[in-house]
């Protein structure tokens, strides 16, 4: 009798342990598939940078000239300068961009009258890599896209004071910089030389060739600026000419352009550009825009001297009251 009841009892335990084991499996995959339901997040996968995004090295043209002058790709410390901007020029991408645009709409205007002066074409780079053609202020004072100096600016006749700064105005640098670029090129026999000038002045060109006793732009130790300088602008001006070489797809309606205008005259003090603008159906700030050589909302001109300011035609830009 002891050992029919000692059976029941161990088939007894056995049933409640089988059935706790069986609810405590059901309740587990209901809890798995009640998160399989309200989980939609993926695995998380590694991220490569490199399955989108390529940077390589840069193959420099052979045929490096500035201005028609040979560069000596031949020297390899020349090389490795060369090398950094093409590559600082090229990976800086939303600049360059930047700069393809606004080409587009300024180098119309500076290369007639570099051709005028007899200043090789390759100079209007000079200016984008001086300010990049934006009327940009240094911390020197050097103004505009050419960077004049305001003792500069007077000297070869710019008009500069709080009324009016024509260091802003495109065509009148532009004329400035070529007497200047000029002037270096007598002096010192190369277009080279004379950017280089340019950028650091005569005084600082003329003591470094006294120091080494060389005469080349290319032999020169110079400061870290000026001695990149040359550089840059043959950078620069690789890649505005084949944008797409260097991975920049630019198509023509993304450049800018520029709002045809029409001159006129002033001879007479204005008391409010404000008002003296809506007479030709634009505001202030676009006057502005096309003349920021004014740089007062008023024109002084007590000495009825004659100014020429471009209004942009009509439709072009659209104004509230």
């Amino acid at each position: 009798m002891n050992i029919i009841k000692n059976g029941l009892l161990l088939l007894g335990l056995f049933f409640v342990v089988s059935t706790l084991i069986y609810a405590v499996q059901g309740s587990s995959e209901e809890m798995t598939n009640s998160q399989n339901l309200t989980d939609t997040t993926e695995p998380e996968l590694e991220k490569n940078v490199a399955q989108g995004y390529r940077i390589s090295a840069i193959d420099i043209p052979e045929d490096l000239n500035f201005a028609g002058e040979t560069v000596p790709q031949s020297d390899p410390e020349v090389m490795e300068r060369i090398d950094r901007e093409f590559l600082v020029n090229t990976y800086w991408q939303s600049n360059a961009v930047l700069l393809i645009k606004r080409a587009n709409m300024y180098f119309p205007v500076i290369e007639p009258i570099l051709a005028k002066n007899g200043i090789p074409d390759d100079f209007k780079y000079l200016a984008v890599a001086e300010s990049g053609l934006q009327n940009v202020v240094s911390g020197a004072g050097a103004t505009g896209f050419w960077q004049i100096m305001k003792a500069t600016g007077q000297q070869y006749g710019l008009e500069v004071n709080d009324n009016v700064d024509e260091r802003y105005h495109l065509e009148k640098s532009t004329q400035v910089a070529c007497d200047y670029l000029k002037k270096y090129n007598k002096k010192y026999g190369t277009w080279t030389l004379a950017a280089a000038a340019y950028n650091a002045g005569t005084g600082a060109i003329d003591k470094y060739m006294g120091i080494q006793q060389v005469d080349d732009y290319y032999d020169l130790l110079l400061g870290q600026e000026t001695g990149r300088y040359v550089f840059r602008i043959m950078a620069i001006k690789e890649i505005l000419s084949h944008p797409e070489k260097y991975g920049f797809d630019v198509k023509e309606e993304d450049l800018y352009k520029a709002v045809p205008t029409f001159k006129v005259d002033l001879e007479e003090p204005v008391l409010s550009f404000a008002d003296y603008a809506q007479k030709y159906e634009i505001n202030y700030k676009i006057l502005k825009r096309h003349n920021p050589w004014l740089r007062e909302p008023h024109l002084n001109n007590s000495s009825k001297k004659k100014y020429t300011i471009e209004i942009p035609k009509t439709g072009y830009y659209k104004t509230t009251k």
